[in-house]
């Protein structure tokens, strides 16, 4: 069950909002061995209570592809790379122009490790607590459920 964690925790992330309706469709083509037992692509499109709307997608046999792009009423900004370790480059873009802040690089890897072993030491609630995770679970599932009957799923 992998269809792009990463772009489902932006997308709840960015608006702040959980979703509260998910479509979802499945494309795998079963002749490929790789997927005899899991899929190929899901693209699934999460609506929040604002009317928000976040069009995600995941694939296993498309070129490599790490890009997030936001688009609000007075601006758009661009990650992409979105999830690498190195030179991720953000564009802002506006009716006044483009400009590019310079976003400095780490391993967040390494960085969500060292703060479940703070909060081990400290006694503390992560981050992103046991919840988050539940919450992604039942996220993931009515997006399985989405592709596998092609209707809305409320969520």
């Amino acid at each position: 069950m992998d269809i792009g964690i990463y772009s489902l925790n932006a997308t709840r992330y960015l608006t702040g909002e959980e979703p509260v309706e998910v479509t979802a469709v499945e494309s795998t083509d079963k002749s490929d061995p790789r997927f005899a037992e899991v899929e190929d692509r899901i693209h699934f499109t999460l609506r929040f209570p604002s009317g928000a709307l976040a069009s995600c997608t995941s694939s296993h046999s498309t070129a490599e592809v790490k890009r997030y792009r936001v688009f609000g009423d007075k601006a758009w900004l661009d990650l992409d790379p979105a999830t690498d370790y190195k030179e991720p480059t953000m564009t802002i873009g506006d009716k006044e122009g483009q400009r590019k802040p310079k976003l400095a690089e780490g391993n967040q890897f390494a960085a969500e490790l060292d703060h479940m072993a703070e909060c081990v030491l400290n006694d503390t609630t992560p981050k992103t607590p046991g919840e988050e995770g539940l919450r992604d679970i039942r996220l993931i599932m009515a997006i399985y459920e989405a592709a596998r009957t092609g209707k809305k799923v409320k969520v």
